[in-house]
């Protein structure tokens, strides 16, 4: 069962020239994205740029002068490890890290960070971030289900554009999670003359479309150079629409745990292939399907806005920092909640029962096969 540690061993040793870039560097250098590197990596106004290895001695030493600075910002566990393990490697050590960016705009509900790495090869990467920790974060995610557009997605084709002005040769992107929407929406709503440059666009468990993106022309123009990579019972991967052909990854972990690319199993260039998700994420693919399909969208942004002013409630920022004094916060929230009026209280209510509905509907998804 080897994990991302297992391969940066074998491989870390060659560079590219000798191991070409292969989905696991994918998986691996798109991941780097969620490291806060603010005053680390130069941001895309600079013309320089800092080493993988230099960025990760930068960060040791800011972690070790203060062990909790990044306790809030550190999306999973292992990722400063990872880095640190980058920083090590002849493969990973000498790649240049560019055009940093981090926006938090709690007003416009957006979250987007995203940084390019020079040096894959013949090529460069640009990884957007995932979903952090802050509830704005969560809350656009949220808002998927109702806008045609979020406001990182139309920064993920700024982004592109401007670091295409800056990087010279052909292109690649890729995210984990939002991080790989954002990677797709980019390549399709860019400039054509950017578009071409683009070889790849990696797509790590990321939630899908609407249709109207899904027809549109490029999307299809670049829908060919997608890969897209879920573990076997993926739930966020599995969101929305999706028309791209995806690889599914074995995970040693169960449920919404395998989100988590620490816990794909991978071979020394590939990543370990099975041929079918597990029921479960059928299951809630189509569950989450249906429950959608069924809501009016005016119906889907009250809901979700709803559920944000509750969170709001709490009188905190982050996702992490819900869970300290969790007692005072569940108490606020519940007053909260008791403070709305009773035709969102109803709305509430009848979403929810939506969503058991579309449960009890395609629970027959989870049984064995006649």
């Amino acid at each position: 069962m080897a994990g991302i540690f297992d391969y940066i061993n074998w491989r870390g040793d060659l560079d590219f020239e000798k191991a070409p870039f292969n989905p696991v560097d994918n998986i691996i250098l798109t991941h780097i994205s969620y490291i806060p590197f603010d005053n680390i990596v130069p941001g895309p106004e600079d013309a320089n740029g800092i080493t993988v290895a230099a960025a990760a001695k930068k960060f040791s030493h800011a972690l070790k002068k203060k062990p909790d600075a990044f306790d809030d910002e550190i999306v999973f566990r292992d990722d400063p490890a990872l880095l640190a393990a980058l920083g090590s490697s002849r493969r990973y050590g000498n790649l240049e890290l560019r055009g940093f960016v981090n926006q938090i705009d709690p007003e416009a509900e957006k979250q987007f960070s995203a940084l390019s790495i020079l040096g894959c090869g013949k090529m460069s990467l640009v990884c957007y971030r995932g979903t952090d920790n802050t509830i704005v974060g969560w809350k656009e995610d949220f808002n998927m289900s109702f806008s045609p557009v979020i406001p990182a997605q139309r920064e993920a084709v700024l982004y592109l554009e401007k670091m295409a002005a800056r990087i010279r040769g052909p292109l690649c992107l890729g995210g984990h999670s939002k991080g790989g929407n954002l990677a797709v929406y980019a390549a399709a709503f860019c400039a054509a003359k950017t578009r071409r440059r683009i070889r790849a666009v990696y797509s790590n468990d990321a939630p899908g479309f609407s249709r109207a993106v899904l027809e549109s022309p490029g999307f299809l123009e670049i829908r060919d150079r997608i890969q897209s990579f879920v573990p076997q019972s993926s739930i966020v991967g599995m969101l929305f629409e999706h028309d791209e052909n995806y690889t599914i990854v074995k995970s040693n972990q169960t449920g919404l745990m395998q989100h988590d690319v620490f816990s794909w199993e991978l071979s020394r260039d590939d990543v370990v292939r099975v041929k079918e998700i597990s029921q479960g994420s059928a299951f809630l693919n189509r569950t989450l399907r249906d429950w959608l399909n069924g809501l009016e969208e005016e119906q889907r942004q009250r809901f979700v806005d709803a559920l944000y002013e509750i969170l709001l409630s709490a009188e905190t920022s982050s996702m992490r920092k819900l869970g300290n004094d969790w007692l005072k916060k569940a108490s606020l929230m519940i007053q909260a909640y008791n403070g709305i009026d009773d035709a969102t209280k109803k709305l509430i209510s009848k979403t929810i029962s939506a969503f058991f509905k579309a449960a009890r509907n395609n629970i027959t998804t989870l049984l064995p096969p006649a």
